[in-house]
């Protein structure tokens, strides 16, 4: 009979072991010098968890008050952090196109204007001269017309010319050697074209 009480006693104690273990697993009493803190680290739980769980607005906490620990093992969700903003670049500012330059203003000089010219002088009846300008004229029968030889890209043909020493002419006509600033005045007599000679003049254009 004491052999079987023995054998109870043994039974009851370890049934009550057991229930402490499985309750230690649930709740937890409020110990002397107990804090949240302190509870929820040896529960492996939060401070926020043990007062979510059992209804507390503040952290003042008594000598045995039972406190419910559900999922008290568990760890506490670790807050997904938010993702960085994406960077956005910078908008690349477009370069102004370069403005067009203007193509070059052709040689032919406008009229009025006043240029300074390298002159010599020829006649109708110069070596290699038909005695017809480029324009048309026969100076051989027209000998007091008054021409000269220009270069087309710089005086235009048909234009009227001052010339100092010389007067008003006609550009009726072009030469080989005539480039430039040169011109070549005709005079009908040899010996007064050799007297011209060359010489540097001013010129006009007038139309």
């Amino acid at each position: 009979m004491k052999k079987q009480i023995v054998t109870l006693t043994a039974i009851a104690a370890l049934s009550v072991g057991a229930a402490s273990t499985a309750s230690a697993h649930s709740s937890y009493t409020v110990e002397s010098g107990d804090t949240l803190w302190g509870i929820s680290q040896k529960n492996n739980v939060t401070v926020d968890q043990l007062m979510g769980w059992n209804g507390l607005s503040s952290d003042l906490i008594f000598p045995g008050q039972d406190f419910t620990l559900e999922a008290g093992n568990e760890a506490a969700p670790k807050q997904a952090s938010a993702p960085a903003p994406a960077k956005t670049a910078a908008p690349v500012q477009a370069s102004a196109p370069a403005p067009a330059q203007a193509a070059p203003a052709p040689a032919t000089q406008q009229a009025g204007k006043e240029m300074t010219v390298s002159a010599t002088a020829y006649t109708a009846y110069c070596a290699g001269c038909s005695g017809t300008t480029a324009t048309g004229q026969d100076l051989r029968s027209n000998p007091n017309q008054k021409v000269i030889a220009v270069d087309p890209t710089v005086i235009p043909l048909g234009s009227k010319v001052w010339v100092e020493g010389y007067g008003t002419a006609i550009a009726g006509d072009t030469g080989g050697a005539i480039k430039g600033n040169k011109i070549d005045v005709f005079i009908p007599s040899q010996s007064a074209a050799l007297e011209w000679g060359r010489k540097n003049i001013t010129i006009k254009v007038l139309d």
